[in-house]
């Protein structure tokens, strides 16, 4: 398979041949990982039950993860689902990849659509799968919204959405993710939302895909799914505990896959990952942390924030110019938006990752903003 080099990897060799201005400590805003400490009542959870990893984990899952799972579903959104309509995973990443490879594995000329800029796993498992890729084109002229191709949908078996999206920070709401249900039921397509910056939300809570599957009369959810994460949501990527939601026959179908594929949480994340799940009041903890981040953003670089995640899509003339004299002079990395985009798309910006806390945020900020006012 020819996969494309990851963005960080494109990075590093952009940037290997400069030497960075010394004066400067070595900051990076390139990668979307929460520098915050986990909570202490999920590693306390994790210590307690180390002794557990003396057992194989079930591939479903254990009883008080899935458990967890469903009641945050509850607690966020309202959502009353079932044990046959989730599935833990090992967080996300490995979803995207294989979950293509399961639903498209008896399609004749398969075609994936997903959103351009993109989490690059999307372009790799439609690889894996000798998928035909379709790119939903978001830029400064649909207002970074997925632009609606109905020729082209018709074609689609499977449409990936990321609302809260990365690397843009745009937001679908209700009506707009209505819309894309109503599409994936009269094309018959599966839909799924990466819904991984969900609760990363600065003021009102945002809608799940389920809940507009719900808001149409679709409520068996069918062709709808969605995945989500508490990497971000508790800085706890360790943890690699994630889950997909919706459709009950296509997950019935997709757990037997799984038991194949070998990817069970250990049983001590798994506890662990449970107690992050079933508890939302250290994510408004982040929130409010995020929040101070945008602060900052808007006073040094004049930037409004987004509705959702952590991300700036900020405008530049030459990103692969500024990235470079970025390193050289303040001994900052970014990562180019061309880095994370094809056809063009993602020219003339950056993304940067507000992962620290104010007081960092606010240095590396400042040295972009000598930059751009130079």
């Amino acid at each position: 398979m020819n996969f494309e080099t990851y963005p960080f990897e494109k990075l590093n060799t952009l940037l290997q041949d400069i030497t960075p201005n010394k004066v400067y400590n070595a900051l990076s805003l390139t990668i979307g990982e929460p520098q915050f400490a986990t909570p202490q009542f999920i590693l306390d959870a994790l210590n307690d039950h180390a002794i557990l990893l003396n057992k194989y984990p079930k591939t479903a899952g254990e009883a008080v993860l899935r458990e967890a799972m469903l009641t945050y579903n509850k607690a966020r959104f309202g959502l009353t689902l079932d044990n046959s309509q989730i599935i833990p995973t090992f967080g996300t990443r490995e979803v995207l990849f294989n979950f293509p490879q399961f639903l498209l594995h008896d399609v004749k000329d398969p075609v994936m659509v997903f959103p351009n800029p993109f989490y690059q796993i999307y372009e790799g498992a439609a690889k894996a799968c000798r998928a035909e890729v379709i790119y939903l084109n978001l830029n400064a002229s649909n207002d970074f919204q997925p632009a609606i191709d109905e020729v082209a949908l018709s074609r689609a078996d499977f449409v990936i959405l990321n609302s809260p999206n990365n690397p843009t920070s745009s937001v679908m709401l209700m009506d707009e993710l209505k819309q894309w249900v109503n599409l994936a039921l009269k094309h018959d397509f599966v839909l799924m939302n990466d819904e991984c910056y969900a609760d990363l939300y600065l003021d009102e809570p945002l809608p799940s895909l389920l809940n507009a599957s719900i808001e149409v009369g679709n409520t068996t959810f069918k062709n709808i799914l969605v995945i989500n994460s508490v990497s971000k949501r508790s800085s706890a990527p360790g943890l690699r505990s994630g889950f997909i939601a919706g459709d009950a026959e296509i997950l019935k179908n997709y757990m037997v896959y799984r038991t194949y594929v070998g990817c069970a949480s250990p049983l001590p994340l798994q506890h662990a990952a449970a107690v992050a799940w079933a508890d939302q009041e250290h994510v408004a903890g982040f929130r409010e942390k995020y929040k101070k981040n945008f602060a900052v953003a808007k006073e040094v670089l004049g930037v409004d924030a987004p509705k959702a995640t952590f991300y700036i899509w900020l405008k530049v003339e030459d990103e692969i110019a500024f990235t470079t004299t970025l390193y050289r002079e303040y001994n900052l990395k970014v990562i180019p938006g061309s880095f994370l985009g094809r056809e063009g798309e993602g020219k003339g910006y950056i993304r940067l990752a507000l992962v620290y806390e104010a007081e960092l945020t606010k240095e590396a900020l400042q040295r972009i903003a000598l930059l751009i006012n130079r």
